[in-house]
Order: C-alpha cells, then sequence, then structure tokens
C-alpha cells in the first residue's frame, strides 16, 4: 500500500510538473496548451496516416515492377506539384478564417470557408482538364527520355490522377476551412475515410486482384470521390461552428476572394516554382537511369517518416498564429512559433530513433534491387541527420510567416533558394560531379539550410506585423 502511496504521489509530481513547462511554453492569451493539443494532435494522427499510407502504396505497386514504381514516383511528383497549389489556395482560407475567428467575427469566417471553396473547386477543375489534355506533351517535356514501359505506366497514371484534380480540390478546401476554426479531429476524421477506403482498395486491386497500374488508379477516383462527398456533407449537416450553404459557394463575393487570394496566390506560386524545381531535379534523375528513379521514389518515401510531427505544428502553426494575428497577440504568435519549432525538432529526434533498428525492414518493403540498397541507406542517413536540425525552421516558420499575412516574402524566399540552390546545385552535384542521385539530394538538405536561415532572420524582424488582411 505504501508503495503504490508513493508511485502515486511520484505519477502526480511528474504530471504537475509536465503541466508547468506546457503552461510556460504552449500557453498564452489567446489560447492554453489544452487548445493546442487539441488542434496538433489530430493533425499529427493525420499526417502520420498519410505518410504510412504514401509508404504501404509505393511498396504494394513495387509488386508490379521497377517500372511501375518509377512510373507512379515521377507522376506523384507532377501530382504533389498540383495539390500544393491546391493546398496553398486552401490555406489562404485558412488564414482568413482563423482572423476572423480570433477576432470573433461568425459571420465573415463562415463566408470565408464558403469562397474558399468556390475559388479551390473552380481551379481544380480548370488545372485537372488542362493536365488531361495535354497529357502527351507534359509527359514528353518532363519524362521523355525514361524507358517505355515507364512511360507507358506513367500515362494511364497521369490521366487517373487528372480525372481526380477537382475531388481533391474540394476535399483541401474544406479541410482548410475547418483547419481555420481549429475543427482538426474533423479533418482527420475526413482523411481516415478517404485514405483509409484508398488503402482497403488497394489491397483489393493491387493485391488481390493483381491490377497493377490500373488497380491504382481505380483506387484513387473511388476513395477521392468518397472523401469529397463526406466532405460536403460533413460541412452541410453536421459541422456547427462555420454555417455553410451551398448557395454562398456558388454566389462569388468578390471582396472576401480578394482576402484569400491574398495569401492564397503567392502561397500557390511559391509553390508552383518549388516544386517546379523539384520536377526539374526529377528530370536529371531521369539522366541517371530508371535504378536512379527508383531510389529516388523509395528515399522520398522513407525520408518523410520523421517530419510527421514537424508537418502537424506547421498546420497547426497556421491556425494558431493565424487567430492570434486576428486578436493582435503578437507576442503570443512569436512564443507559439518558438515552442512549434522546439516540438518538431524533438518529435524528429524521437521518431528517427525509433526507426533506425528497422531501417533495412522498411527498405526491404519496396523489394529493390540488392545494387541499389546502399544507395537508398546512404541518402537516408544523410537526410535523417539533417532533419531535426534544418526541416522544422525551414517550414514552420515561412507558415507562421504566411499566417501572419507576410506570403510575398515567403514566395520570393522560397523561389531563390529552390532555383539557385537546390536546382543549380543540384545539377552540379548530380551530373557534372561524380555523385549521382546522393548528390542531388545532398543539395535538398543544403537548401533546407539556407531556407531556414533567410526565415528566422525574417521572424526575427518586424516587418511580418505590418499586414491587415480583414479590413
Amino acid at each position: 500500500m505504501l508503495v503504490k502511496m508513493r508511485l502515486r504521489a511520484a505519477l502526480l509530481h511528474v504530471k504537475q510538473r509536465a503541466v508547468k513547462v506546457l503552461e510556460r511554453h504552449l500557453s498564452g492569451e489567446s489560447m492554453d496548451f489544452r487548445q493546442v493539443f487539441a488542434i496538433i494532435v489530430p493533425l499529427l494522427m493525420d499526417q502520420a496516416f498519410i505518410i504510412l499510407l504514401a509508404l504501404l502504396n509505393t511498396a504494394m505497386i513495387s509488386a508490379s515492377g521497377e517500372a511501375a514504381v518509377a512510373a507512379v514516383g515521377m507522376v506523384d511528383s507532377l501530382n504533389i506539384f498540383i495539390f500544393n497549389v491546391f493546398i496553398a489556395l486552401a490555406t489562404g482560407g485558412t488564414v482568413i478564417v482563423a482572423q476572423y475567428r480570433g477576432a470573433g467575427n461568425s459571420t465573415a469566417f463562415s463566408k470565408a470557408a464558403a469562397q474558399t471553396i468556390a475559388a479551390v473547386s473552380l481551379i481544380s477543375f480548370i488545372i485537372g482538364l488542362t493536365v488531361s489534355g495535354f497529357h502527351s506533351q507534359i509527359l514528353s517535356f518532363l519524362f521523355g527520355k525514361a524507358e517505355q514501359a515507364v512511360i507507358d505506366n506513367a500515362r494511364l497514371y497521369l490521366i487517373g490522377s487528372s480525372i481526380s484534380y477537382t475531388l481533391v480540390g474540394v476535399i483541401e478546401a474544406v479541410g482548410g476551412a475547418l483547419r481555420g476554426v481549429g475543427a482538426t479531429k474533423a479533418t482527420l476524421w475526413l482523411s481516415l475515410i478517404k485514405n483509409g477506403t484508398y488503402v482497403l482498395f488497394n489491397v483489393i486491386f493491387l493485391n488481390v486482384l493483381k491490377m497493377g497500374v490500373w488497380g491504382l488508379v481505380y483506387s484513387l477516383l473511388a476513395s477521392r470521390l468518397l472523401g469529397m462527398v463526406c466532405s460536403l456533407i460533413y460541412m452541410r449537416m453536421i459541422h456547427n461552428t462555420i454555417v455553410f450553404r451551398f448557395k454562398d459557394v456558388i454566389r462569388l463575393d468578390f471582396s472576401m476572394l480578394k482576402r484569400i487570394l491574398f495569401i492564397g496566390i503567392p502561397f500557390a506560386a511559391e509553390q508552383m516554382f518549388f516544386n517546379g524545381g523539384k520536377l526539374l531535379t526529377q528530370t536529371f534523375i531521369v539522366l541517371l537511369g530508371t535504378n536512379a528513379l527508383t531510389v529516388n521514389a523509395i528515399c522520398s518515401s522513407l525520408s518523410t517518416l520523421p517530419q510527421v510531427g514537424v508537418l502537424s505544428c506547421n498546420l497547426a502553426a497556421i491556425t494558431v498564429i493565424g487567430q492570434c494575428i486576428g486578436n493582435r497577440n503578437y507576442n503570443d504568435a512569436r512564443k507559439f512559433v518558438r515552442s512549434f519549432l522546439v516540438l518538431g525538432s524533438l518529435s524528429v529526434v524521437v521518431i528517427i530513433l525509433i526507426l533506425l533498428p528497422f531501417l533495412p525492414s522498411l527498405i526491404g518493403l519496396f523489394s529493390p534491387s540488392p545494387t541499389i540498397i546502399p544507395s537508398i541507406k546512404i541518402i537516408i542517413y544523410i537526410t535523417w541527420a539533417a532533419t531535426p536540425l534544418l526541416w522544422p525552421a525551414s517550414f514552420i516558420t515561412p507558415s507562421a510567416l504566411r499566417a501572419a499575412g507576410d506570403a510575398r516574402f515567403t514566395l520570393i524566399a522560397a523561389l531563390t533558394t529552390m532555383w539557385l540552390i537546390r536546382v543549380v546545385l543540384g545539377y552540379v552535384l548530380g551530373i557534372i560531379l561524380p555523385f549521382g542521385i546522393t548528390g542531388v539530394w545532398i543539395a535538398m538538405i543544403i537548401e533546407w539550410g539556407v531556407r531556414s536561415l533567410i526565415f528566422h532572420i525574417r521572424f526575427r524582424g518586424g516587418k511580418w506585423r505590418n499586414h491587415n488582411l480583414l479590413g
């Protein structure tokens, strides 16, 4: 009995100390640590599921051969480029919704949510139509020197993906609006529905029916259609913070759209230039051959695993900082950014320590050729070592700047670092010098470091405070 009492007392003491630390670092006048964690935890679970899903999908498609893996990896580079445009536009909505929420204007943030869905839906439809119509030219431009088997698989996957762009746009817009009011539990459940059914369909079409890339196309179309329907039903019939009406989506409010696009367009342009640089880098890798493409696809999946905590902090920062800015509490904004950076770095370290013993097994999921395993290990070791030091600062800080309305600066900074460092240096190290695919990845890590420094300097200054998005 005495032992139990002492143990209980010790646990109570630890709990009290933990609460004090959290109150010191993750509580402010705008919200306390419980509210912050209510936003972060669902986002963490969502990002973990998305990353694991991407890993699992790459592993499942590997059964169809290296040509299929390379093709899916190549097209997904383009898909990420396009999806990030949708996410960027939706983020404009998140910022405006969050700031109006912080200011206590429920009518305005409901209208902002509807206009976000309208804008992203229309743009995603136009992009999907364009990609579908010009798929041959796009593939020829980006991957023309790849093997024919790779091109054939890529064409099928690209057409299927483009048909789903409008579905993805609606899903991202709804998610952006919900994150703006802190409804991250809802975004988690909607993501689980979409991605969970994607996994289920992939098991059926890829593993049971052995349909290869065709099966992947069927899976993504069915799961994204279900995700869009569920998202709209939730907004209209279940969610009670945002008052959502379909007529508010159809009836455009150009004043509100202007506020949303003030953030969304620079961020979308940033994502286009940033991911355009990634796509150009992909063309370098094509020159290195199918083995290099396969190494890149596998490393891209594995390198994201430790980033799950940072990604959740990144998304949470937009909501939390946006609400702080909405009620003009800049001290809280600074405090939360510092805390998110520390929390993100710690999460990376913990995840890497957990994953390191299992790295050979993780690589084995993709059934790679023995000849490319050493290259995969080298890239992963280098990337994982750099991630806790550089990745949080290079991505969380610019999210905070965007939440404050400083989107033009993040555009210029991201454009400069991507094209002057990652692209140019990647070509030099990967193609001109004999470092191959490893050189391309080293260039990426150096770019992270430069980004981190630039955004740190900007945030330490005060110019990001000089934006008034609400009028």
